[in-house]
């Protein structure tokens, strides 16, 4: 199966430390749906993982929640994307749930649900805690600077050796990985032989 999991804020929309509490408020970042829209048209499915503890904090509700996403669901089909699911942890640090990222549930539970193995599967995300969420449940971490991007990084350059994360591919947005995916610079990190 041909997958590709994104978090959402910082990786397809623009992000706030305020959360993204309504659909006015929501605003997908420069290029990121036209993205989703060529990984589809190369017959990825394309899924979301993504922390929502706006939710367990009270800041929105699931009807916002659902509003936010029909928003993203509208435009990315103005593109000619389409996204197969969105998985999404609603628990605050606090609730120390095992779906929040770092915690790998997110993960597992789209390996069981799509039946797959996440060995080869890119997982997209702008925080530490996506690439350790998306190595402790078995996919390939890549890191994109178009969200907070605490470590002030260049595209040109590599996450901090002390932060254990040197390796890991980093392009600076969604578009950038899309093309480098679609053109086979990822296939020996990804252990793939096409």
């Amino acid at each position: 199966m041909r997958l590709v999991i994104l978090d959402r804020d910082g990786v397809i929309n623009r992000d706030s430390d305020a959360y993204i509490k309504s659909a006015e408020e929501w605003e997908a970042l420069p290029g990121s749906l036209e993205a989703i829209a060529r990984l589809c048209r190369a017959h990825f499915r394309v899924v979301i993982a993504s922390n929502q503890s706006g939710l367990g904090r009270g800041l929105f509700n699931s009807t916002a929640l659902n509003r936010i996403h029909d928003k993203m669901h509208r435009e990315l089909r103005h593109h000619g994307g389409a996204l197969d699911a969105i998985f999404l942890c609603p628990h605050t640090p606090e609730e120390d749930c095992g779906c929040r990222k770092p915690a790998p549930g997110l993960f597992a539970e789209i390996a069981g649900r799509l039946k797959c193995s996440l060995s080869d599967v890119p997982a997209v995300g702008d925080s530490l805690r996506d690439l350790e969420a998306a190595e402790a449940g078995g996919a390939k971490p890549i890191y994109v600077l178009s969200g907070k991007n605490p470590f002030r990084l260049r595209p040109d350059e590599t996450l901090p050796a002390e932060s254990g994360w040197a390796e890991t591919p980093l392009f600076e947005n969604l578009s950038c990985f899309v093309d480098a995916l679609l053109d086979g610079k990822l296939n020996a990190y990804l252990g793939r032989s096409e």
